[in-house]
């Protein structure tokens, strides 16, 4: 928990330090960002937080797919109620201008607008949901294989942010997407990768039973 907390502050200020920030900032800008209480980018944070808990994981010897399981829906609920603030601050987070009958305007917000824009917060929540009643809903039957439920996780909520993305107001980073679009395709790979592997092998099969021979077979 410590590992995720702390990694989880430090990457999503870092990530908004670097790659947020408009290219004119100044390094008093930086730090005055850094020390802030808003600032805090989601991706930054979820990449820095897995690697301190995926170190945390291996130096105790703890299950790391059984851990991740947990994690994974986790994040998704939290995500979607870590949105609401966004969305209650009016921080920016907000999309372009629409037309549709739900679309709002952000005149007293953090970064004010009073532009009719998708309300880009409320989507994600709706997502966070979404995919957490999805694991949730499938937890037993996705348990028979130890990581596919994370694999999901990583899948979901990277197609999720990659649409989301598709009416946002960021810059793009590279190939015509935002960096938060390049994070969401390494994610969805990653999660496609540990899904195919891991469905390749009967339930119930992990690489330790594959090397010493023997087969579980869940009853």
């Amino acid at each position: 928990m410590t590992a995720a907390v702390v990694g989880g502050l430090v990457g999503a200020k870092g990530y908004f330090v670097l790659f947020e920030l408009p290219p004119w900032a100044t390094w008093g800008d930086s730090l005055r960002a850094i020390f802030s209480g808003s600032g805090l980018t989601w991706h930054g944070g979820f990449l820095v937080a897995t690697g301190s808990v995926i170190w945390t994981i291996r130096r105790y010897e703890a299950p790391l797919a059984h851990v991740a399981d947990a994690v994974g829906m986790g994040l998704a609920i939290g995500y979607g109620i870590g949105r609401i603030g966004c969305q209650l601050a009016g921080d920016g987070d907000y999309g372009i201008p629409t037309d549709l009958p739900w679309g709002m305007a952000y005149p007293h917000g953090v970064v004010p607008t009073t532009d009719i824009v998708h309300p880009a917060p409320v989507y994600e929540t709706l997502a966070g949901v979404t995919i957490f009643g999805l694991l949730w809903g499938t937890r037993q039957w996705l348990s028979k294989w130890p990581g596919l439920s994370f694999s999901g996780y990583l899948l979901l909520a990277g197609l999720s942010r990659f649409l989301v993305e598709t009416i946002r107001r960021n810059p793009e980073a590279a190939f015509g997407l935002t960096s938060a679009q390049l994070v969401s395709l390494a994610m969805m790979l990653a999660g496609l990768t540990i899904a195919s592997r891991l469905l390749t092998n009967p339930p119930g099969v992990d690489e330790a039973d594959e090397k010493d021979g023997t087969v579980e077979v869940p009853t």
